[in-house]
């Protein structure tokens, strides 16, 4: 079998380049195994193979002038222009470092590749593996990086994944990624973790007092993590020193780091290495600090293999995959400097423990032995050369590609799902195990056991979540108090005096249920989870973090911890000297400790609460009440407590009542459009209402009204019967001002505030525009009734009106004079697409202050470079110059679908759930036609919001509340 290796540089230091040269010097042996790389770097490679794997290279980079390997007639100052000029076969976003140089060289080699086993070692590479070489040639795929928070590198992954024949990870985790979100257009996913390379490794005796990084001296690595935290180390045991081996631009700062803590004869920057097998000998204690992107850290594995212990972050993947928790090593959480050093010196200051955990490291380093490895390497490639030949094999690439590109779009979007959590071992990982098999409806995602459902919201999952909490609490008589507080979860407070009850009470109630909890540190920091059964009580125990997780059928929509019920046990003190701004510092409190309240972290009452002011009191949750905190069931300074509505504009541009008016009308003007303002772009429906009305439902219940402004259309989808929706028509706001039939949304806007039984504060929604977590109406006003707005980055030209203008930017230079006539100041930026926050009496101070503009926008069919814009801008402006709008801060995103360079930003969106507002805005400057534009709106929404709203007529939830 032939077996070629693809690679970018094989001349780096780096763990992919390592771990490739050691599977092709094992493979060499019985097959033919060459290495491709693109680049030359170097003229020595960091890293040698042996075997006589031949490595080729397409384009030397070591010259003056980048030029290809091959003998060619290409002159130096052809080959400079070409080196110079952007791939086209890899994004720069996936990889930077390719050109129209070396996508010659890479078409030219893979065209003609006679190899049977094809393997890419990048995202980006496999871009070009997947789609040049011949039919016949096997495509396989490593994934030495965690793919789940790879960000715009990975984006190959999603478009070519299907492409393969296999894909093979590092960790079950990233294979129950991969599996989650390509479903059933995944090729063959198989989990092959990296072998230690062969050779004799000394084994240590742990008797020496260092403790040994190996480290590339880069930012993610956190080096400087590791110097903090053996500060800590070195004033208890100032005979150990933590020893780095590794070079890199960070080198310089970290040496200053050193230098400020007086760590001169404890800390040893040693630089790179080419015997670490010895130098783990000499060792006792391997650290690894790296943020989130260890796939799975062969520095690990080679300690374990000279029989030293870890302490290492519990990173996204990676550690907790080679290390057992408190059996071979310590994984504390992430950035936790503090748990670095206390890891470290309990392991440094335990010589029994130390020995145990070095031996049990051992023992673990077998699995990673590079014939058990290479075994598994060698039955895949023959599996897959054993079916290359099959009739259907490229029917079921074909049919895969094509059911993911109906899913996604085809231009980089995909539904991925969140990054899974790491998996439960020893008892609580049996446990689970049996939950699984025992229990129907249960499915194993994102790491854990959901329930599978289709119907809920958020508000609705964390009140499932408060009573997970409170039932078995209630049953075992323990007293506690809901408290109220500005986040999604509830917060349920017991006095640490029965934290041994309630842990019970928990415990006992879910033995058999697949109900997870995370423990809660002092400052409200969730600790890795487990299962509610398997929580032991401890004294140091702040609160756990309580949850059932709930997963759609779609994958794309899941309820964890987030959405959870914090259940905090408050210890009493009288010194509040133990707690900080940050939150309260874990004590143990004084015997004599009474009537100072220490939380879990901080709340509407202060950072911490006088015992006297727990008054007990009474709140309704959904349909049940619970005990409270009277103090907190008042209406408090901060609250928003008068009615805040919302209101839409709405148009159908493919209904043909519709589009017969507008022809009139434009026939009436004696012109055609204006393709920017008459422009099916601008009318076009995709249904976006009906998820922007979801995005309501989810993460704004507290709205009150919402009113659908409409040229005489209502959705089909719609219920109107619903009393939380009203049909506004354009009739009933224009009265006798301005000219009808409009199809200009300037004109429409103009004329808001006259809807009749509007709230005085109240939103104005695009359809384009989606709420992408849980808002409160703080965001948008202060109790007061000030509005805020939010103000983009986007400068409005500071030139005159011109016919050339975009109709947003001329209409924002007509704002401009008008604010420069009444209050003397120039505007210079335009606003986010974002819910605005309008008021009424502003709206109408408007109508007052400039009737003549006003008059002009109302009066003018479509667009025109006289229009002002009232509620994106000119409201605004005027509401901050007389006291009523003041500036605020939203986290919010706008993604172009027209642009198919702004698709994969879609996916993050999608997985990171982070921002409160998204807008997806269709232009009439799009390079993609109305239909591929449609399908990747489509593919997004139905992803992000797969729940059918209370407002679309015969959805599960719509038919719910018309038989209450």
């Amino acid at each position: 079998m032939k077996i070629t290796f693809m690679l970018t540089w094989a001349d780096a230091m780096g763990g992919t380049e390592r771990a490739i040269y050691t599977q092709a010097e094992h493979l060499a042996a019985d097959h033919d195994v060459e290495i491709v790389s693109v680049f030359r770097t170097s003229a020595e490679r960091f890293f040698e193979v042996g075997g006589g794997v031949p490595v080729r290279y397409l384009v030397d980079e070591t010259g003056p002038v980048p030029r290809p390997v091959r003998d060619c007639d290409l002159d130096d100052e052809l080959c400079r222009t070409l080196a110079g000029s952007p791939s086209r076969l890899i994004d720069p976003r996936w990889e930077k470092a390719f050109n129209r140089l070396s996508d010659l060289e890479i078409e030219r080699e893979l065209r003609a590749l006679d190899t049977d086993v094809l393997v890419s070692t990048s995202p980006a590479l496999m871009a070009v593996t997947t789609t040049l070489p011949p039919a016949r040639v096997l495509t396989v795929h490593q994934e030495h990086r965690p793919s789940q928070i790879r960000g715009g590198t990975g984006e190959p992954l999603f478009r070519y994944a299907p492409r393969l024949d296999a894909l093979v990870v590092l960790t079950e985790r990233t294979r129950e990624w991969f599996e989650e979100t390509l479903t059933d257009c995944a090729p063959r996913l198989e989990v092959i973790v990296n072998a230690v390379p062969a050779g004799f490794r000394p084994r240590s005796s742990l008797t020496g007092k260092s403790v040994t990084m190996a480290r590339r001296l880069v930012p993610d690595k956190q080096v400087d993590h590791a110097i903090r935290a053996f500060a800590q180390v070195a004033e208890v045991h100032p005979d150990w020193v933590l020893r780095v081996f590794g070079d890199g631009p960070q080198l310089t700062r970290l040496r200053r780091l050193v230098s400020a803590l007086g760590l001169h004869d404890q800390v040893q920057l040693l630089g790179p290495t080419g015997r670490m097998a010895e130098e783990w000998a000499k060792s006792s204690i391997a650290l690894l600090t790296s943020r989130d992107g260890e796939a799975f850290p062969l520095v690990l594995t080679e300690a374990f293999a000279a029989g030293v212990p870890a302490v290492s972050y519990d990173c996204q993947t990676g550690p907790a995959e080679i290390i057992t928790h408190g059996e071979n090593g310590f994984l504390v959480a992430q950035d936790d400097i503090d748990g670095l050093a206390a890891a470290l010196i309990k392991l440094i200051g335990d010589p029994r423990m130390l020995r145990e955990f070095g031996a049990a490291a051992l023992a673990s380093a077998g699995q990673y032995d590079i014939d058990r490895v290479m075994g598994d390497w060698e039955r895949l490639y023959a599996d897959l050369l054993d079916g290359r030949d099959d009739a259907d094999r490229g029917a079921v690439k074909a049919d895969r590609l094509a059911a993911w590109t109906t899913r996604t779009g085809g231009s980089g979007f995909a539904p991925a799902v969140p990054p899974p959590v790491p998996p439960l071992s020893g008892e609580a990982g049996r446990r689970e195990h049996r939950l699984q098999s025992d229990q129907a409806g249960l499915v194993r995602f994102g790491g854990r056991l959901c329930r599978v459902t289709d119907d809920l919201m958020p508000a609705e999952v964390t009140r499932a979540n408060l009573e997970i909490v409170t039932g078995p609490l209630d049953r075992a008589g323990v007293a506690y108090q809901l408290l109220r507080d500005q986040g999604v979860r509830h917060r349920v407070v017991v006095r640490a005096g029965q934290r041994t009850a309630a842990i019970e009470a928990l415990t006992g109630a879910y033995a058999d249920d697949a109900v997870y909890a995370e423990p809660l540190r002092a400052g409200g920091r969730a600790a890795a989870g487990t299962l509610v059964a398997e929580i032991e009580d401890a004294v140091d125990l702040a609160g756990l973090r309580v949850f059932q997780p709930v997963v759609t059928s779609s994958r794309t929509l899941s309820y964890g911890p987030a959405y959870g019920c914090d259940l905090e046990f408050w210890t009493e003190d009288d010194d509040e000297s133990s707690t900080t701004r940050g939150g309260p510092t874990p004590h143990t409190p004084r015997a004599d400790s009474v009537g100072i309240l220490v939380p879990t972290r901080r709340t509407l009452l202060g950072d911490t609460v006088p015992a006297a002011a727990m008054t007990p009191g009474r709140v309704r949750i959904g349909d049940r009440e619970y005990p409270s905190v009277a103090a907190l069931d008042a209406t408090l300074v901060a609250d928003v407590a008068f009615p805040v509505d919302v209101v839409y504009t709405w148009v159908d541009g493919d209904d043909p009542d519709w589009r017969s008016r507008r022809n009139e009308a434009f026939a009436a003007m004696g012109r055609p459009p204006v393709d920017a303002a008459g422009s099916d772009a601008r009318f076009r429906s995709r249904d976006e209402l009906r998820y922007s009305l979801r995005s309501l439902e989810m993460f704004a219940p507290w709205v009150r009204t919402i009113h659908l402004v409409t040229d005489d259309q209502v959705p089909a989808w719609l219920d109107t019967s619903h009393p939380k929706i009203r049909i506004v028509d354009h009739r009933e706001i224009f009265g006798d001002r301005g000219l009808l039939p409009t199809f200009n949304s300037h004109a429409i806007e103009s004329q808001l505030h006259h809807i009749d039984g509007l709230s005085d504060q109240f939103l104005y929604f695009n359809d384009d525009v989606f709420l992408g977590s849980p808002v409160t109406a703080e965001r948008f006003f202060h109790s007061s009734g000030t509005a805020r707005h939010f103000q983009s980055p986007t400068s409005v030209p500071l030139t005159p009106v011109s016919p050339e203008d975009d109709f947003n930017f001329s209409a924002g230079k007509n704002n401009r004079r008008l604010i420069e006539e009444a209050f003397g100041h120039t505007l210079t930026h335009a606003f986010l697409h974002t819910p605005h926050a309008l008021r009424r009496d502003v709206l109408a101070d408007i109508a007052e202050r400039f009737p003549a503009e006003v008059a002009t926008t109302a009066a003018s069919q479509v667009r025109a470079h006289t229009d002002i814009a009232i509620p994106s801008s000119l409201h605004h402006y005027v509401g901050f110059f007389t006291g009523r709008s003041v500036p605020g801060e939203i986290k919010s995103t706008y993604v172009n679908v027209g642009d198919a360079t702004q698709h994969p930003r879609l996916t993050q969106i999608l997985t990171q759930r982070q921002y409160e507002v998204i807008c997806l805005n269709d232009t009439h400057h799009g390079d993609l036609s109305p239909e591929e534009q449609g399908q990747v709106v489509f593919a997004f929404l139905e992803s992000y919001f797969p729940v059918a709203s209370v407002f679309e007529k015969g959805s599960p939830r719509n038919l719910a509340k018309l038989m209450q």
